[in-house]
């Protein structure tokens, strides 16, 4: 048997439950999905690769890095304040990060070698020192505070002379 408030309280809850439509939500609006394989690219143009996940924190709901796909196995971590924004195409990124197998330069653009290891805080993930290796069996830690800039190559505050005298 119905009873005629059984029938009001559904009507409430039809009535709570009329949320627009989806074409009805604001532009600038997207789901995560949009930006799977967007390119990722730096102020300079330098490209990264892809986007292969969007990475949103549980707690705020907010987007706390992306993963990026840059070939075959080479998949690596950015934290959102990387991030400078989406457009329709391309993820753009606010600075370049440093990559491992990019060659390393002194102050006046000579070569070092290149970047062998990252060194990464264990509960940030921010970047803490770079692994240089100019050969097999050579090779140096040098803190990001000792990096000038990075683009297609990581250019340090050094110049050759003294970054052979670093321990």
């Amino acid at each position: 048997m119905i009873e005629i408030s059984d029938i009001d309280y559904d009507k409430q809850i039809f009535q709570f439950l009329d949320m627009p439509k989806l074409d009805e939500l604001p532009a600038n609006l997207a789901t995560a999905d949009d930006f799977t394989g967007k390119n990722v690219v730096d102020r300079e143009g330098i490209h990264f690769g892809k986007v292969k996940h969007i990475h949103i924190n549980q707690e705020t709901l907010a987007v706390s890095g992306v993963t990026i796909h840059q070939g075959f196995h080479k998949d690596y971590f950015l934290p959102e304040t990387y991030i400078d924004r989406f457009t329709t195409e391309t993820l753009l990124l606010s600075r370049s990060p440093v990559r491992i197998g990019v060659e390393v330069i002194d102050i006046d653009g000579h070569k070092i070698g290149k970047v062998k290891r990252l060194h990464k805080h264990p509960d940030t993930n921010e970047l803490e020192s770079i692994e240089v290796s100019n050969g097999l069996m050579h090779s140096k830690i040098i803190s990001k505070s000792e990096i000038w800039g990075v683009g297609e190559k990581v250019k340090l505050k050094v110049t050759k002379k003294e970054y052979k005298k670093l321990e």
